[in-house]
């Protein structure tokens, strides 16, 4: 396993207090945070996503967010899981302020886990947990060829249990019930479908599918059946990536009383790419 070298170098103090204003904890809520219901949750994640890549920046002292390997390749704090709790997002409106408290401990050589408590004036709307480990690709621009890297930051931090992450390394050894309360046994196939996503609107700008848009093509398949419902809580696993062109399907499956929804998300061979549970109210 390779290790990342994190890049060090002095470029410019006004990064580092640029790093330090995008995590500012007060955000004035408008339209581009909101959807008709309240909080978009596409918007919350990638912005969750974004602070966890800045404090792993900062807690390697460096510049910015540009991890490289050795030989110079990028390396990227790949999200394997996210976790969504206590969720009210429907109390957020325009001009609100919303308030993140943050916090990140490494739970393993490769991986480090966030947590994320959001509130506004009506209390906590939100508790997310991201969970991410360093990757590097071994072939240039082939998604497929994503390695995981161990990390040394100089520091010397304790390493803590953490559910989320046995939940992950369950969910990419094939097992298909990692949360305790949802089994696939349970719930019925609603319908599967083949969507193939946006180079422009659903990839990032490392070229990879964007984590924070699993829940969003999850949704979409959810309200062909369902219509918008209260969210309550959601888990997202992730197992490697695509290529930008490639079709995923799409299997969902929901319990009788609607209440509870997994979709499962495939490559075009057969290899499983992503799992997305979610509990409505």
């Amino acid at each position: 396993m390779s290790v990342a070298f994190l890049n060090t170098s002095t470029k410019t103090s006004a990064k580092r207090e640029l790093m330090e204003r995008a995590l500012d904890p007060h955000i004035l809520l408008g339209m581009p945070h909101l959807n008709p219901f309240g909080l978009s949750e596409t918007w919350l994640m990638k912005e969750l996503g974004h602070r966890h890549w800045l404090m792993l920046a900062q807690q390697m002292d460096m510049e910015d967010a540009d991890f490289r390997t050795p030989d110079g390749r990028e390396a990227y704090a790949a999200i394997c899981a996210t976790s969504l709790m206590q969720a009210r997002l429907e109390l957020a409106r325009a001009n609100d302020v919303l308030v993140v408290h943050s916090s990140m401990s490494q739970v393993s050589r490769t991986q480090h886990a966030s947590i994320h408590y959001v509130s506004i004036d009506a209390g906590i709307i939100a508790v997310v947990e991201i969970l991410s480990a360093f990757v590097a690709r071994e072939t240039g621009g082939d998604n497929r060829s994503l390695t995981r890297m161990g990390v040394t930051t100089g520091l010397a931090q304790p390493r803590l249990s953490n559910s989320l992450a046995a939940a992950a390394a369950a969910f990419r050894r094939g097992q298909s019930d990692v949360v305790s309360d949802i089994s696939l046994a349970e719930l019925r196939l609603s319908r599967t479908m083949i969507i193939r996503p946006s180079l422009q609107e659903e990839f990032n700008g490392a070229g990879l599918l964007y984590f924070a848009n699993f829940q969003a093509l999850a949704m979409r398949a959810i309200e062909d059946t369902l219509p918008p419902s209260q969210l309550m809580r959601r888990n997202v696993f992730f197992n490697g990536n695509i290529n930008p062109g490639e079709a995923i399907e799409l299997k969902v499956r929901s319990s009788d009383d609607n209440v509870r929804w997994i979709v499962e998300f495939y490559r075009t061979d057969g290899s499983r790419l992503g799992l997305v549970t979610t509990w409505f109210a």
